[in-house]
């Protein structure tokens, strides 16, 4: 009688202390070198207003194989410090089979909050240094800061693949 109780309890431990391995990105992967055409990082971290709908919002462009989709950034100091590196041209790796991700070689400016619900076409910041953009939806714990979404992500996750996938992100 002691021991399915044990090893019951031992699964439950294990299940709760392994979930870091599906978090947004693996710590495995080398930095990735980024062009950048300034080195200006906003001062503040900013993070209150993330609403991708703010009348003066700034667009971008990413491209992925044949497809360009317009992504509208956030309103913080992360979105601003993200457009400061543009262009950009970085080799995302996949992840739990609704995410695609890199590590920078540097940090941006980071508040980070539980957004609850990942959307499609979601563009975040998992730490300081991991660019992760979502092609699923799903509920989450995790703690992200807000880049932007992208405007219309029909099609998104036919363009990104199973794998790694070069993504592109222009102004």
């Amino acid at each position: 009688m002691m021991k399915p109780l044990i090893a019951t309890a031992l699964a439950i431990l294990f299940a709760m202390s392994s979930g870091w391995a599906f978090t947004a990105c693996d710590r495995n992967d080398e930095p990735t070198s980024v062009s950048s055409n300034s080195g200006n990082t906003p001062d503040d971290n900013d993070n209150d207003n993330d609403n991708p709908e703010t009348p003066d919002a700034m667009t971008l462009n990413m491209t992925i194989g044949n497809s360009t989709f317009t992504i509208t950034l956030a309103d913080n100091t992360t979105a601003l410090a993200f457009a400061d590196l543009l262009p950009l041209r970085l080799n995302m790796s996949e992840l739990n089979g609704n995410e695609k991700y890199i590590y920078l070689d540097q940090s941006l400016p980071s508040q980070p909050t539980s957004p609850g619900t990942i959307q499609t076409g979601d563009l975040m910041l998992y730490g300081s240094t991991c660019i992760v953009l979502f092609y699923e939806s799903f509920s989450t714990s995790y703690r992200y800061t807000r880049i932007g979404r992208v405007d219309n992500p029909a099609g998104l996750a036919a363009a990104v693949g199973s794998g790694s996938v070069t993504v592109s992100f222009e102004r």
